[in-house]
Order: C-alpha cells, then sequence, then structure tokens
C-alpha cells in the first residue's frame, strides 16, 4: 500500500521540488483550504504538509490556521506539519497549540522535512495500529490484552482455545506480564463467566493465614475464630479459581491442595464436614516450578496436577512493537481518568519506550505512563517524563 502525503501550497514550484523529494511517497498537491479537505476525506493521508500562507490571504496567516483547523476535525490522527517563515516562530508554536505535530521553517531542508515525515508517518502508523487492536481486542473478548507481537497473539488465541474447556491452566511469566489479566480472559470466555472469579495472592498473605483464607474455619477453630467463615476456595463454587503466584505457596498447603485438587472437596479448619467445590482452577507464578521441585520447594505431583496446559506468557522485551502499542492505550486511559485533553508521545519518548528492555514488564510501562500523565506540560509526553532518558542510556550501554 504506497503512503500518500498530502502538500497544501500554492507555490506551483515548490510543489514540483517536493514531489521530486519525496519520491516514496504518493505525493498529492493542492494549493486551497478547500482542495485541501477534500483531499484529506478522499485519500486519508498519515501526512499533511502545510503552507499557512493560503489563498486568498497568501501573504498572512489566517486561512493557513483554518484550514489547519479544519484537517484535525476532520482526520484527528492525520499528522500536520505546518511551514512558515523564518520569523515564523510564534506561528509554529500557535499550530503546536492548535494540534499540529512539527513545524519546519522556509526556505525547506528537504533532508531534515525527510526525517520529520517519516517520523510522522511511524507515530501515525502505530496509532493506527492501536486503533485496529483496541477493535480486535473488544471483539476477541481478551478484554484488556493488546498484543500485536506474533508472540504474543499466540498466546491470545491459545487462551481462546483454552477458555471452553475445564482443563486446569498454568500460566508462567514474569511479574507485571499480564497473568492476572489473561486469567480474566479464561474466565470471561468460558461457560462459568457468569459465576465468580475468586484469586488469591499465595505471596502476599502470611502463611500463618492462607490456610484459613483459602479452606475456610468454623467457629471455636482457634483463638479468634468468632463466626463460621467460608474460605476463598468454596466462595469460587461453580466459577473459576485464580491461584495467583503459586510458587510462593507453603509446602504444608501444598499437600492439602493437592488433595483439593484430586477429589475437589475440602474441610474447613476445625471443621469435619467435607464440603464438595465445583471449580475450575488457574494457576499462575513467576517462578521456574521445576528448578523449585529440584530443591525440594514445590510437589511434584501438584505441579503435574496444576499443569495440564501450561501456557508462557513472553516479557515485553520480547514482544516487538507491544510495548508502544500498551503505552498508546494506557496514556488514552490516563488522560481520561486524570480529565486530561488527549496527549500523545514526542518522538524521543517513542524510541525511548522502544529501547528500555522493560524489566518490570507491562506494571512497570503503567506506572510510568500514569506517571508521565501528571508530570507532562503541553500535549507531549517526553521520554524525561516517562523517567526513561537515563535508562535508556544504560540500556544500550
Amino acid at each position: 500500500m504506497s503512503r500518500k502525503l498530502l502538500v497544501v501550497e500554492d507555490d506551483p514550484g515548490l510543489q514540483r521540488q517536493l514531489k521530486w523529494a519525496f519520491e516514496g511517497f504518493e505525493v498529492i498537491c493542492v494549493g486551497t483550504r478547500e482542495a485541501a479537505l477534500e483531499a484529506v476525506e478522499r485519500h486519508s493521508p498519515a501526512v499533511v504538509l502545510q503552507d499557512l500562507g493560503l489563498p486568498p490571504d497568501p501573504n498572512g496567516v489566517e486561512e493557513g490556521f483554518a484550514t489547519l483547523a479544519a484537517t484535525l476535525r476532520i482526520a484527528p490522527r492525520t499528522k500536520v506539519i505546518v511551514v512558515t517563515g523564518r520569523e515564523g516562530r510564534e506561528h509554529a508554536l500557535r499550530a503546536i497549540a492548535m494540534g499540529a505535530y512539527d513545524f519546519c521553517q522556509k526556505p525547506v531542508d528537504t533532508e531534515l522535512l525527510s526525517m520529520i515525515i517519516e517520523r510522522a508517518v511511524h507515530i501515525h502508523e502505530i496509532e493506527t495500529e492501536l486503533q485496529r487492536l483496541t477493535e480486535a481486542k473488544s471483539k476477541s473478548g481478551l478484554d484488556g490484552v493488546i498484543a500485536g507481537s506474533p508472540a504474543m497473539l499466540r498466546v491470545c488465541r491459545m487462551i481462546e482455545r483454552l477458555a471452553p474447556t475445564e482443563v486446569t491452566v498454568l500460566l508462567l511469566g514474569e511479574s507485571g506480564t499480564g497473568k492476572e489479566r489473561l486469567a480474566s480472559a479464561l474466565h470471561a470466555l468460558s461457560p462459568r463467566a457468569g459465576k465468580p472469579m475468586v484469586a488469591i495472592n499465595c505471596a502476599a498473605i502470611p502463611e500463618t493465614l492462607l490456610e484459613s483464607e483459602l479452606f475456610g474455619y468454623e467457629k471455636g477453630a482457634f483463638t479468634g475464630a468468632v463466626k463460621q467463615t467460608i474460605g476463598k476456595i468454596e466462595s469460587a463454587n461453580g466459577g473459576t479459581l485464580f491461584l495467583d503466584e503459586i510458587g510462593d505457596m507453603p509446602l504444608a498447603l501444598q499437600a492439602k491442595m493437592l488433595r483439593f485438587l484430586q477429589e475437589r472437596v475440602i474441610e474447613r479448619i476445625g471443621g469435619r464436614q467435607p464440603i464438595p467445590v465445583d471449580v475450575r482452577v488457574i494457576a499462575a507464578t513467576n517462578r521456574n516450578l521445576e528448578a523449585e521441585i529440584e530443591r525440594g520447594n514445590f510437589r511434584m505431583d501438584l505441579y503435574y496436577r496444576i499443569s495440564e496446559v501450561t501456557v508462557t506468557i513472553p516479557p515485553l522485551r520480547e514482544r516487538e512493537g507491544d510495548a508502544v502499542l500498551i503505552a498508546t492505550y494506557l496514556l488514552q486511559q490516563a488522560c481520561t481518568r486524570n480529565a486530561r485533553p488527549p496527549l500523545r508521545f514526542s518522538e524521543d519518548a517513542v524510541r525511548a519506550i522502544e529501547a528500555y528492555a522493560w524489566p518490570g514488564n507491562v506494571r512497570e510501562l503503567e506506572n510510568r505512563v500514569n506517571r508521565a500523565v501528571i508530570m507532562a506540560e503541553g500535549k507531549l509526553v517526553t521520554s524525561a517524563d516517562l523517567g526513561l532518558a537515563s535508562s535508556v542510556d544504560a540500556s544500550r550501554a
């Protein structure tokens, strides 16, 4: 598919020069506001290069600003680069404030302009892909999961195939890769979607409390047990039980969990009555369970019981292109949440996001974007707002 560049310029000589300079594009040249708006609607160009001096006022700028405003109203994702005179800094700043992507000064330096246009096309492609993925996401049912890389799309397709089944699924991945979101997607696409999904983080609850949290207890079972309390497993009856960070479950409790998974009955602490529970179990961990088995920290029989099917989630650094897509989506969400006008990433921010290794994965990305929305001035989020300038340098060292 050809890349389209719309040039809004009433000087025929400059039109010919620009057509010659940008042979890699399908260059469409027009000279008036009416023709420019018609071309935007007809051709949907990724980038518009627009002179501010247009007829009937070629020596002024108001017709150019009116054209800019109308273009962005018709096609808000189009990247408009305005062309100003040598003394046009004030006009350039006004155009940027209105939503223009960038500016260049006359006489036009075609080499510099070519670089600006290529970057604008890159940003436009990212935003277009984000829109496509957002629409695809809503159709697929994987709520909250944004994926464009082949590795992550394979994971999403696997989740879709597993969701209607009753198999016990083990999600493996580094911290922050989205294990809980994928577990929620498994539940939402399953026949159990109308029933509760109950999650418990095995690493966040002290060992002395985890058993009672999972299995519940009878009144008087121990000091402080003043009433009968239903545990997480029982409260998930009919639905899905998500055991997050199961690799951190104490060995003593692993034996009791294995018995539940084999027999599908529980006994509350202090109780003697077996209670049947119908749940689908999804487990997740950032640990290497086979290595933990070797060290004697995890039961092999429990491992085989929870891993009927294992889904390995790639870290963000191995999901080519996903970091910018996810960051752009998170930026939109954060702006809405913080009641801020729409922001976009600057070129240096995009490069920083692409270059950074993201050791904290999507969770770290979300934290940095949320902070940047608060810190950003103007309409652009920079690498400094993301706190990535020094991080990127370090990652390249």
